[in-house]
């Protein structure tokens, strides 16, 4: 964009240079390029997952100790996924500049609502028979989290962080267009230069890699989740 803006050129051309090309020709995107592009990608999704999970399955038990608090939470990240994906992502650039910063920020906000509802959700169906016998038996709140409650709700909590992937994976995309690179880089290439192979050559591996990722997350499943709840 800055090229275009500043510098005159046409969207062909700037596509044309960063693809490593003469203005005109369409040869195709090598395989190297969408292996560098498919990791750039990954990583936005990893790393924005982590926080996410990091962030959200905490906020999801202390929201079950203040229903308060957990309607307020899952308001706040609610509210949030009502944003258009763009939207957020030009509303982040004035307080972190362009580049893969707003696009990991987005994407953690993104990820937090089905994190903190799906470990919202399965604390709170754990029976209060259940939650009274770990009292009597005399439990402090760390064992019971540890080892009773997370553990319960584990099915529910992989359920949403496999959906956050999948959502941000398709969001990604869209941060090529503040510069943060990944696959969506291609996409919006392929746009400029009205050429359907380098549309096909961004979003063909971004749904590969989403499927895959999905099977991954699935394989994660045996080892999270207790055996009697599988």
């Amino acid at each position: 964009n800055s090229l275009v803006e500043n510098k005159g050129q046409s969207f062909s051309q700037v596509a044309a240079f960063f693809l490593g090309k003469k203005s005109g020709q369409d040869k195709g995107v090598s395989l190297t390029e969408i292996l560098k592009l498919s990791k750039q990608h990954l990583k936005l999704v990893l790393v924005s997952l982590f926080f996410s999970i990091l962030i959200g399955i905490p906020i999801g038990v202390i929201a079950t100790k203040a229903p308060w608090l957990g309607h307020l939470s899952l308001f706040g990240s609610g509210l949030l996924q009502t944003i258009p994906s763009l939207a957020l992502l030009c509303f982040l650039i004035p307080l972190f500049g362009i580049g893969a910063t707003p696009a990991y920020v987005a994407l953690f906000l993104y990820g937090l609502l089905p994190i903190v509802r799906s470990t919202y959700t399965g604390i709170s169906q754990i029976s209060k028979e259940l939650q009274e016998s770990c009292d009597l038996i005399g439990m402090t709140s760390l064992e019971k989290l540890r080892l009773v409650f997370l553990p319960l709700a584990s099915v529910n909590i992989m359920a949403g962080i496999k959906m956050t992937v999948i959502i941000n994976i398709g969001t990604a995309t869209l941060a090529a267009f503040i510069g943060a690179g990944g696959l969506g880089t291609l996409i919006v290439t392929g746009l400029a230069l009205n050429s359907n192979s380098i549309i096909l050559a961004g979003a063909i591996p971004a749904a590969l890699l989403a499927m895959a990722t999905h099977v991954v997350f699935i394989a994660i499943d045996w080892f999270v989740i207790p055996k009697g709840l599988k």
